[in-house]
């Protein structure tokens, strides 16, 4: 019989050499790479963002999935995704990171995927006690119960440290050829990665934006002052510098070209502003100002798009109207500005 199986493939370090692992003993691996809306490489390579050294931001998971000559389905869950960070039954890590909740979603996707196909069970590149909300032993016990997968789901890394799977049982993989990593140091990964000769990323910053202390920051900000949070909410708080004007009203304010195209996106959705001749930024207005802060507005726009005076253009909810702006003073701007815990601003 020719063993299958699916696996939890974010084209890191620790999800390539799980793949790696298993081809080793002649595993048939189908890579699985589930899409919410947050990867942070992802949404700067939709912003059209490019890194240090010039060179374009590439979905990890396709790099990774051609150098290890797997298949790779990139499955968007980003709509239902939603749900699981607003209502997450585990609750949330340091930040606004719903790990277990994520984990168990995506692993009831792979289930479905593994039964409809005809896979046999199921990978991941977790390693025990890497993570702390969602990779203890007790959650890792937790998690696979909670997918319906007890059982199923092999951790090539660790497994010599977890109980024996049936994957294990069956003899499909040989479990004395797989590992026994735990904790949260990488020295051997990386040796590992250098004897397959695996070339993976760096992660820079982290992955995924719920773990980001900034994003996280006014994600509990908005919540405070608007009573709830949105869809459109989640997918915001990544971009722009925001704003929080006297009223209540939020501005947000794209930083590039990028995030001046994106933010265009939702114009027929918010209120907006920009410079009439569009040599400047753009803002997305959430919520109703006041008629003194149209004004600040105009000035903020000023401010953020060369730094010159400029007519501005306010398409409000009651109509569009053209001021005078005028690059606002920085003790203004910072006042106005959301700040995080730490007191650092948000886009500087």
């Amino acid at each position: 019989m020719k063993v299958r199986a699916v696996a939890l493939f974010s084209g890191g370090l620790d999800s390539s050499l799980a793949v790696r692992l298993l081809q080793d003993q002649g595993v048939e691996v189908k890579a699985l790479h589930f899409y919410t809306g947050f990867c942070i490489t992802e949404h700067k390579r939709r912003l059209g963002l490019k890194r240090e050294d010039g060179s374009h931001y590439v979905n990890p998971a396709l790099r990774a999935a051609a150098q290890l000559q797997v298949p790779l389905e990139i499955v968007d869950i980003s709509q239902e995704y939603f749900d699981i960070i607003l209502n997450p039954k585990y609750g949330y890590g340091k930040n606004v990171n719903p790990c277990v909740d994520c984990r168990i979603f995506m692993l009831k996707k792979a289930k479905e995927i593994m039964e409809k196909e005809g896979y046999h069970f199921v990978a991941t590149g977790e390693v025990l006690g890497q993570r702390p909300m969602s990779q203890t032993y007790d959650r890792l016990m937790l998690i696979e119960k909670e997918s319906g997968l007890e059982g199923y789901i092999l951790r090539p890394l660790s497994a010599k440290l977890l109980p024996e799977t049936m994957p294990e049982r069956l003899r499909w993989v040989n479990r004395e050829r797989l590992l026994a990593i735990s904790g949260r140091g990488r020295k051997k990964q990386i040796a590992l990665a250098k004897k397959y000769g695996i070339d993976y990323e760096q992660p820079a910053g982290g992955c995924c934006y719920l773990t980001d202390e900034n994003y996280a920051y006014r994600f509990r900000e908005a919540l405070s002052i608007e009573g709830l949070i949105t869809k459109d909410d989640l997918v915001l708080f990544s971009v722009g510098r925001h704003f929080r004007l006297p009223s209540g009203a939020k501005l947000i304010v794209a930083r590039n070209e990028g995030e001046v195209r994106f933010l265009q996106g939702f114009r027929n959705r918010y209120d907006h502003a920009y410079r009439k001749d569009m040599k400047g930024t753009f803002a997305l207005i959430k919520g109703s100002l006041r008629e003194e802060e149209r004004k600040l507005v105009a000035d903020l726009i000023a401010r953020y798009s060369k730094r010159e005076p400029c007519e501005v253009v306010l398409n409000l909810r009651d109509g569009e109207l053209t001021l005078w702006g005028e690059p606002m003073e920085e003790e203004l701007v910072q006042s106005l500005k959301i700040y995080n815990i730490q007191g650092a601003k948000h886009g500087a």
